[in-house]
């Protein structure tokens, strides 16, 4: 998803989108270890998808800060 559609939804949202991307991020690094799957382009988007969510709280944050 793009930031701009994260943007868009509210902070409690996307709370609950963080820390189903972690336990999915944590699931496909343990089966890819075990070699259970080969989709590391999977595991990518998905730790892209945390990247933006922790950036956009951060921004949030400093928002918040300077007001």
């Amino acid at each position: 998803m793009k930031a701009r559609e994260w943007r868009e939804k509210s902070s409690g949202e996307r709370e609950k989108a963080m820390l189903e991307l972690k336990e999915k991020a944590r699931k496909l690094r343990f089966d890819l270890a075990t070699r259970e799957t080969k989709t590391h382009s999977e595991y990518r988007k998905v730790k892209k998808d945390i990247a933006r969510l922790m950036t956009l709280a951060e921004e949030s944050v400093g928002a918040i800060e300077a007001a």
